[in-house]
């Protein structure tokens, strides 16, 4: 073979090589273009670890309440809050008067006109004024979850079923805390219960159990008012008839009478559960942090059965 021939093989191997890195660069390109990065702000931790685990590493997502030491319903925005709602793709608000701070930052100017809000009281037909703790409800956490899935795949359709996919193994994580309220319900259907705040509500229901402190006691301190006294004399009777078997406590809303409630049942004998309005440790997922304080539940109920 001569030395031409052979010259222009080598030439032709470079032309190929760098025809080839051209076009895996050109697609490259292309993939990173069309990969779409969705800028979620959600209003607090509990539906921000939610959505977190439905868009992958296709979403990047920001949390603004998540602080153990505060309570919720007294957050004050600020202006990165602002920006950040201004910038976001979707926004995820509860609703309900929970976090008004929201719509006053979603209703000023400059913001993405492409963005969509998830208001969660409005999907579930809730309005200000009713119990805005509708992620202890596990029926309302399959629907807003079932929603955001939707949303994603609106937002980015072209990575439907990579959302599909994470929404699936979503639902199988959220399985165990869910089916740790069917038990309960199954046992404990009927047991008679208290809590310091209507964040317990929805589970009570949901687990079967009848929560019977005084609705005037539990919503005045949800809103931050004081409870009407009448309600105050009927909670601590309550407490002293041997009939309530746990008081679940929110650990976010103290106040003295909060307080006081807790430490008469302590006297009484009764086992304390505590609760809390965001996720706790603020690492963990919605659903490690559901089941460990449904189990807290569990436990102490099995603990009074087994003592009685």
């Amino acid at each position: 073979m001569s030395k031409k021939i052979i010259l222009w093989i080598i030439v032709a191997i470079i032309l190929i090589g760098v025809i080839v890195f051209f076009l895996e660069k050109s697609n490259n390109t292309t993939t990173n273009q069309n990969s779409k990065v969705i800028q979620v702000v959600a209003a607090e931790n509990f539906w921000g670890s939610l959505i977190s685990q439905i868009g992958g590493n296709h979403v990047q997502v920001l949390s603004i309440v998540s602080d153990p030491n505060a309570d919720p319903h007294e957050y004050e925005s600020n202006a990165n809050d602002a920006r950040a709602i201004s910038n976001a793709d979707y926004v995820i608000e509860n609703g309900a008067g929970y976090d008004t701070w929201v719509d006053k930052l979603l209703s000023a100017g400059g913001s993405n006109p492409n963005r969509k809000v998830l208001n969660v009281a409005n999907l579930l037909g809730k309005k200000e004024g009713d119990n805005p703790h509708m992620w202890y409800s596990p029926t309302y956490v399959n629907e807003v979850s079932a929603q955001m899935e939707n949303d994603l795949i609106t937002i980015d359709p072209s990575d439907a079923g990579y959302y599909r996919a994470q929404y699936a193994t979503l639902q199988s994580n959220l399985a165990e805390y869910q089916g740790r309220i069917a038990d309960i319900k199954q046992q404990y259907s009927g047991t008679e219960v208290a809590s310091t705040e209507s964040i317990f509500v929805y589970l009570a229901d949901a687990a079967g159990l009848d929560l019977i402190s005084p609705p005037a006691f539990i919503d005045a301190v949800a809103e931050g008012n004081d409870p009407p006294a009448d309600s105050i004399v009927q909670f601590e009777n309550q407490l002293k008839s041997g009939k309530i078997q746990v008081l679940v406590y929110n650990e976010q809303t103290v106040t003295p009478l909060t307080e006081s409630m807790k430490a008469l049942a302590a006297t009484e004998g009764i086992p304390v559960i505590g609760v809390t309005e965001t996720i706790q440790p603020p690492d963990a997922t919605f659903e490690e942090w559901m089941n460990a304080q449904i189990l807290s539940l569990q436990n102490a109920l099995n603990a009074n059965a087994l003592g009685q």
